[in-house]
């Protein structure tokens, strides 16, 4: 599967890098674009859940990694109620 790793700038300038095991998340984000933080969570719930889906039809078990990448992101945009997230793709 290609994977891919999206780039996040949150509202307080930090930068995290992201890991899809799917190229799925490009369909929910565009490079350069921001979002609100609360869509932005949701876009990545569907993304990287769609992404684990991807996995387990041709694994038969979906991908541990995009749960966990799923967990940090809800996390940390608890931190930030306002402001808005930046996206970018690195391959």
């Amino acid at each position: 599967m290609p994977e891919i790793v999206f780039r996040v700038r949150w509202p307080d300038a930090s930068v995290q890098q992201c890991y899809s095991p799917s190229t799925v998340v490009e369909e929910f984000f565009v490079p350069g674009d921001s979002y609100p933080v609360a869509e932005f969570v949701d876009r990545s719930r569907t993304a990287l859940t769609q992404a684990s889906e991807r996995v387990r039809r041709i694994y038969g078990f979906g991908c541990a990694q995009a749960a966990a990448q799923l967990a940090d992101i809800e996390a940390r945009a608890k931190s930030f109620e306002d402001g808005r997230v930046v996206e970018g793709f690195e391959r």
